[in-house]
């Protein structure tokens, strides 16, 4: 054995002591739980130690709700394996909303109309190609349909600052062009810009006389349709993210993510998981933030519903607005006609159309691991803890028994996040702030699914801006408190590094 994985694995049995401390903590805070659960949960949670086998029930890695198909592109898009019929109903009949284009007002098709007038897809499936990732346009003609670039501005004076300070805001938005640039309009506007992607190069040496070629794209916005934006306006590009097992997410116990969080890294291991605390848009109360990728929005509804409002244009129950993002300053934008149909209810998207998808959206299935038992993988599951991977990318949860949705109730997942933000340098910075999350942090992605991303969207990207083409990629520009974990990576002898890759690519 390699003497800096012999060291690495030494190191893992003292992280491991703290994530079993932690996971203890966590059950002992739950109220879901009796003492029998809780014990049987510390237990089924704890860290792996013998990498010579797979663990129990790891080949599940969404408990009951785990599906074995076919592995082609629609691998993303199968309901959770225990629904019910009729839940099974409801989930088809929110795909086809999910999968529907949406059209401008006023229409011939009254429950299909009321698109934009600001926008960045017709679809949901537009963004979210089979339910899998968004990529970065990869020349100046690819349009920008499965990324977008999120705007705000710093805060002026003590009314803007004091909106911040107490979540009544996430950010300030840029006066004319909001929160979010939609680069397309219906007619009669213009869109608010193009974006214009270029390409820098750099080549990173490892170990054993590899040599991996990682990119970073550069972003212009052209062809302003509304005028020049505030000359301090901060810019983060986001693709896409994958869509299965959200509603597991959600039923993770708050006190289990919050035993993880380290904020002055008060054990010394250089990580520092902190929470993004948001204000809940319908109930007005402060609550975790546990999706996108900084940890904004709290629930598989209101993730919904904002993306109804940006990436659309559409009104629902939870996001009433029916322009969208179109501000004050886009008087054209805000004269056009909406989608309401008043004999539909007050939105565009009506409550029984908006909770389909929604349903829809929190029942995506998590795919069947594949060869977890091959030593290969098992080889690359040890380098992963190893390497430190597991302080962050945390294995697995045991779901709340009380849980909104009864698919997701007591369930052993293995998402492999820690829904926490963490500081990841200045390499992946984008400068731009939002809620507690600072321009240098980003919400731990979920690795469950990530090796069949490219099965289900062969030009899809990893990270937040697609920059990285594949999972080794990715590792290389980890930074920050993945600083330790990377340059492990980096002096891991090729054929561990292949292993390491080939357990991702099992998930």
């Amino acid at each position: 054995m390699h003497r800096h994985v012999a060291a690495a694995l030494a190191t893992l049995s003292i992280v491991a002591a703290g994530i079993v401390a932690a996971t203890a903590i966590a059950s002992a805070e739950r109220d879901d739980l009796t003492p029998q659960d809780a014990a049987r949960v510390r237990k089924v949670t704890a860290p792996a130690t013998d990498f010579a086998a797979p663990e129990p029930f790891e080949r599940m890695p969404a408990g009951a709700a785990t599906v074995r198909k076919m592995l082609n592109r629609d691998i993303f898009s199968h309901p959770s394996a225990n629904l019910s019929f009729e839940e099974r109903q409801a989930f088809q009949v929110g795909n086809g909303l999910f999968r529907k284009d949406w059209v401008s007002a006023p229409s011939s098709t009254l429950a299909s109309d009321g698109l934009g007038p600001l926008f960045n897809a017709r679809s949901c499936q537009g963004c979210h190609l089979k339910d899998g990732r968004g990529h970065a346009p990869d020349g100046p003609d690819d349009d920008a349909v499965t990324m977008l670039i999120r705007l705000s501005v710093p805060p002026l004076d003590a009314v803007e600052t004091a909106m911040l300070a107490e979540r009544r805001a996430l950010v300030i938005p840029e006066p004319v062009y909001g929160t979010q640039l939609q680069d397309f309009a219906v007619p009669g506007i213009p869109a608010e810009a193009r974006i214009r992607t270029t390409w820098d190069e750099h080549p990173v040496a490892l170990s054993g006389g590899e040599t991996v070629m990682l990119r970073r794209p550069r972003f212009e916005l052209t062809d302003l349709g509304y005028g020049p934006m505030r000359a301090d306006v901060m810019t983060s590009p986001r693709v896409a993210q994958q869509m299965l097992g959200l509603g597991l997410l959600e039923a993770i116990a708050e006190s289990d993510i919050l035993a993880a969080a380290d904020p002055d890294d008060l054990d010394g291991d250089g990580i520092s998981g902190r929470p993004n605390w948001v204000r809940d848009s319908e109930t007005g109360e402060v609550v975790l933030g546990r999706f996108g990728w900084k940890a904004i929005q709290p629930t598989v509804r209101s993730q919904s519903a904002h993306a109804f409002a940006g990436d659309m244009g559409l009104s629902s129950p939870a996001v009433p607005d029916p322009y969208g993002d179109c501000t004050e300053a886009q008087a054209a934008c805000r004269a056009m006609p909406t989608g309401i149909q008043r004999h539909l209810g007050d939105d565009e998207v009506p409550a029984e159309l908006f909770d389909l998808v929604v349903f829809y959206a929190a029942n995506l299935a998590v795919p069947e691991r594949r060869d977890l038992d091959d030593p290969q993988v098992l080889r690359g599951k040890e380098m992963f803890h190893a390497a430190g991977c597991a302080a962050c990318h945390r294995p697995k949860y045991v779901t709340r028994r009380d849980a909104a949705r009864a698919a997701h109730r007591f369930q052993l997942i293995w998402p492999y996040t820690d829904l926490l933000l963490h500081d990841m340098g200045e390499s992946l910075a984008d400068g731009r702030p939002e809620g507690d999350a600072t321009g240098r942090e980003w919400r731990t992605p979920p690795l469950w699914g990530i090796g069949l991303t490219h099965i289900v969207s062969p030009e899809a990207g990893f990270l937040h801006d697609g920059r990285a083409r594949t999972l080794l990629e990715a590792v290389l520009w980890h930074d920050g408190e993945a600083r330790a974990a990377r340059d492990a990576v980096v002096r891991m002898s090729p054929d561990d590094r292949a292993a390491l890759v080939r357990f991702l690519e099992s998930l």
